[in-house]
């Protein structure tokens, strides 16, 4: 008789939608998920084209399942990711588990922007009934919908927001990537395997 054992509660396994910060997360909460959302709010600001083209570290990628889908997201998209995850599930026939990774400071302090907008992708999965959330998803979503109406100004008054300002990275970009749904594109780092 083999014995398994059962997964770290840091792993969030038993939960459809999981949520953690920073890129060891996808170490934490990643095993056997079908998609990998990185949100990574002010690095799309900083980009030469912002919310173009996926911004996903390799390590990140490389830490995914091999067989799961990747995808970048912020505020700007986070419902145009949210009904991708939705399509793909519906392309899988059976629920899609799903690891939502807030990118997180270079320091591996808390960064308020990428919480906020990983909230929103959160949000907009419960809005299209991707529900089963972790107690940690659930925080993060109820962060995103009860600052709603600020996370603009949020997203540029943070500490990661006031960085990339000293870094050079203009105001306005910061508030363009914090336009909620602004973008119906989907920015995809890596395509999950065939169902």
């Amino acid at each position: 008789m083999s014995e398994t054992t059962p997964a770290a509660p840091a792993a969030q396994a038993k939960y459809q939608v999981r949520f953690d910060q920073g890129p060891d997360a996808v170490h934490r909460i990643a095993d056997g998920v079908h998609v990998v959302v990185w949100v990574d709010q002010t690095t799309d600001a900083a980009a030469d084209s912002p919310g173009d083209a996926p911004i996903v570290p390799r390590a990140v990628l490389d830490a995914a399942p091999d067989r799961a889908a990747v995808l970048a997201a912020n505020l700007r998209d986070a419902a145009a990711a949210a009904a991708w995850v939705l399509a793909e599930q519906e392309r899988l026939g059976r629920r899609a588990y799903l690891a939502i990774v807030a990118a997180g400071r270079a320091d591996g302090g808390f960064a308020a922007d990428d919480v906020l907008a990983a909230g929103a992708v959160i949000d907009a999965l419960i809005e299209l009934g991707i529900d089963d959330t972790s107690p940690e998803a659930a925080v993060a979503s109820a962060a995103y919908a009860g600052l709603r109406r600020a996370v603009a100004h949020l997203a540029t008054a943070s500490a990661e927001g006031r960085r990339a300002i000293e870094e050079g990275v203009e105001p306005g970009s910061l508030r363009r990537e914090a336009a909620r749904d602004a973008s119906a594109s989907v920015r995809v780092a890596r395509e999950g395997a065939p169902a």
